[in-house]
């Protein structure tokens, strides 16, 4: 028992104690008020000095209010100025420990972060979970052990109401639901994956945009290296070890040399498959792949794919799957029973029914990242579309840029709480990085090109870097230096729906309520 609760047990007692006193004596009530305050004025100063010479007392009692220091309090409604974050992508998680940093410790602030998941997942690491280079719990951190004086609610995001100022989110295991106010509002809500309307794709495509999805593809990987290898599979070994990758982006090329590895690499533990029967297509819309990092290091990297077996089909899109093939615009057909989806991205369905303006789809702010027909509404990240004065367009949704918008629209909100000075986004591309397989890769920072090893160390030392928590730097760092000296794993951990090309679960709802 606290010393808050000790206070309250002294002062209940006493008074009970003191009315049964008085109730034996029939002149004792003209005078009972006037002897209760005293007595309870005297039990109250008496304890609770008592419990003030505890370090911890002010920690109790801002608990107590609600609006304090611990992440479980749910009575942010007395709050004077209440703090709501929609999504748990980058943009997300560092607008909440820049305003934890900023104003978390306020008894006058509560600042509540919504999100699917109750971790933060480090997604530019997802392909080497789903090559097996890293295990998945390496590239996750637990919100609570993220977010201490933020509290976590973790559900589906059903509606934002912006002329009432409040959040309808649903959880638990009947989905029901709650009405979240709020006084400043953080969208971050990321993107979801754009399909485009082609037939057959949403329902056959796997994606790579979640933990499930990279552990999915790994699976399915396994489990088709088994089937192909069984003696009755031996007329149907080809379409079974062919994948193919849409979207020639840093997601695409990335998974592609990663999964390229990992297939490759498992030839010698099935006796009856050969590297000959594997094919790995990527196909690409551009006339050369990676096109953020210039035709220079795309040549490169498009040469160093090839030489490894990846077929490579430029100037193409996908018309649809039908039959177990993949249409392309130029009439081609290609046999496969796996396609990996990263081709688009289209934001957040919950930001269309917003009333306010936008830019393809994103919610068009300010240069302080505030919606302005709504104040104290702020957007950031794969869902906004933010000025950039430097060039006279807008920001890409990158990841770097969703941790500079975080940290700067957290900012601004506390300065609105203080009554302090704005301060606008300003923030230029460092650089780009992308891994291509076989400690390679591709990178262009400060201006600079490398390629090959040094660019696959830089890849590997920088995310490393910026991966949060020291625990979960030094498992990566283990879990690379342990894939240097031993084979990878081929254990399939569940085979959910990965044996055949059938619909898989839309990412349009796995994905309404995550971050970028």
């Amino acid at each position: 028992m606290n010393c808050l609760a000790c206070v309250k047990v002294e002062l209940r007692t006493a008074l009970a104690r003191f009315g049964t006193d008085s109730s034996a004596h029939p002149h004792a009530h003209a005078n009972g008020n006037n002897e209760t305050v005293r007595l309870a004025a005297h039990l109250t100063v008496g304890t609770a000095a008592r419990f003030q010479r505890f370090p911890w007392s002010n920690q109790l009692n801002q608990a107590e209010d609600g609006c304090g220091a611990t992440p479980e309090s749910n009575a942010t409604a007395d709050c004077a100025h209440r703090v709501l974050i929609l999504g748990g992508g980058f943009g997300g998680i560092y607008a909440a420990l820049e305003l934890e940093r900023a104003v978390g410790r306020r008894p006058d602030v509560g600042i509540t972060l919504v999100t699917r998941d109750n971790y933060f997942l480090f997604t530019p690491m997802l392909h080497e979970v789903a090559a097996g280079d890293l295990e998945m719990n390496a590239i996750v951190n637990p919100l609570r052990k993220l977010l201490r004086h933020v509290k976590t609610f973790t559900g589906n995001i059903e509606t934002i109401n912006l002329e009432r100022r409040s959040v309808a989110v649903t959880h638990g295991f009947d989905s029901h639901r709650h009405e979240l106010a709020y006084d400043h509002l953080i969208v971050a809500l990321g993107s979801s994956t754009n399909f485009f309307g082609l037939p057959g794709v949403e329902e056959t495509a796997l994606t790579i945009k979640t933990l499930e999805d990279s552990v999915q593809l790994r699976n399915r990987l396994i489990d088709y290296l088994e089937e192909a290898n069984s003696e009755c599979a031996a007329g149907e070994r080809q379409p079974l070890l062919t994948f193919v990758v849409v979207g020639a982006g840093f997601a695409g090329v990335e998974t592609l040399g990663g999964i390229n590895d990992f297939v490759r690499e498992a030839m010698r533990f099935y006796p009856n498959l050969t590297p000959e029967l594997v094919r790995m297509i990527l196909i690409s819309s551009e006339e050369f792949i990676l096109p953020e990092l210039g035709s220079k290091l795309g040549a490169y990297a498009q040469r160093k794919l090839a030489a490894r077996g990846v077929e490579i089909i430029t100037r193409a899109r996908v018309t649809g799957v039908r039959d177990g093939k993949v249409e392309l615009s130029n009439g081609r057909t290609v046999p496969a029973t796996t396609l990996i989806w990263a081709a688009g991205n289209a934001p957040s369905p919950l930001i269309a029914a917003l009333p306010i303006a936008k830019n393809g789809g994103r919610i068009l702010v300010d240069e302080y990242l505030e919606v302005k027909e709504f104040p104290g509404v702020w957007a950031l990240g794969d869902c906004a579309s933010i000025p950039d004065p430097k060039t006279g367009g807008f920001h890409p949704p990158t990841a770097q840029h969703a941790i500079r918008e975080g940290r700067c629209a957290a900012r601004n909100v506390a300065a609105e709480i203080l009554n302090a000075r704005k301060r606008p986004f300003r923030f230029s591309t460092l650089g780009r990085l992308a891994a291509i397989g076989r400690r390679s890769g591709v990178a262009n920072v400060f201006g600079l090109n490398f390629s090959g090893f040094p660019a696959w160390w830089l890849w590997r030392t920088i995310y490393l870097f910026k991966l949060p928590r020291l625990e979960k730097k030094m498992r990566v760092a283990l879990d690379w230096t342990l894939d240097l000296c031993f084979a990878k794993d081929f254990a399939c951990v569940s085979a959910r729906d990965s044996m055949s090309m059938t619909p898989s679960k839309g990412s349009a709802d796995k994905e309404s309520s995550r971050a970028a």
